[in-house]
């Protein structure tokens, strides 16, 4: 098996492709670029030499990933989503030397159109809803909107809004997986179903 390439697209040699990735039209992809498998990289994606992408991940159209991103595995950016790689950029400044590390944990959601600054980690699971702007750490499973971006609540490894507080105790199953989630002050635990 190997990973199949739109004839408009161009794949740098030495960049490291995974089995089952679908590249489509005008992409392009940098030479030391590492991406997973089964991954799907949508109409006029760019991604940079210092990206490191995990497997299964779907970027839609029109999104950069430049060079200072991980994506870590079943991540979805959505189409026109935007990360940066320079805080306070100039044209006529060179910073280069000053490119801020960005990481996206596993399976998590970056809304179309929404921002994430340079030299933050979004936690796993997190979700990142349509035109926000993150501008700090995004805790594991937290619901994320507006600009700058704040938490309006929780959601679930499935996808769906979870029925927890923002802060304090709780605990809530998910209806679709069995599994329980437990807030403990203000990060929120997922624990598989017991098996009988």
């Amino acid at each position: 098996m190997t990973y199949s390439s739109h004839p408009s697209a161009i794949v740098d040699e030495g960049a490291q492709i995974g089995d089952g990735t679908r590249i489509w039209h005008w992409v392009h992809v940098s030479a030391q670029a590492r991406i997973g498998a089964r991954c799907s990289l949508g109409q006029n994606v760019y991604v940079g030499n210092d990206v490191n992408i995990g497997d299964n991940v779907k970027i839609q159209n029109n999104v950069s990933v430049y060079d200072t991103v991980t994506l870590e595995d079943d991540v979805f950016c959505g189409p026109s989503m935007v990360f940066t790689n320079v805080y306070n950029p100039r044209s006529a400044v060179t910073r280069k030397g000053e490119y801020r590390r960005t990481l996206v944990k596993r399976g998590a959601t970056l809304g179309a159109n929404c921002t994430i600054v340079c030299g933050h980690t979004v936690g796993e699971y997190a979700f990142v809803g349509a035109g926000a702007v993150v501008n700090k750490d995004v805790p594991a499973f937290a619901l994320m909107v507006g600009v700058p971006a704040r938490q309006i609540g929780w959601m679930s490894e499935f996808g769906e809004q979870l029925a927890l507080p923002l802060q304090g105790e709780g605990e809530v199953l998910c209806p679709h997986t069995g599994a329980r989630y437990v807030l403990d002050g203000q990060f929120v635990a997922k624990f598989e179903p017991k098996t009988p």
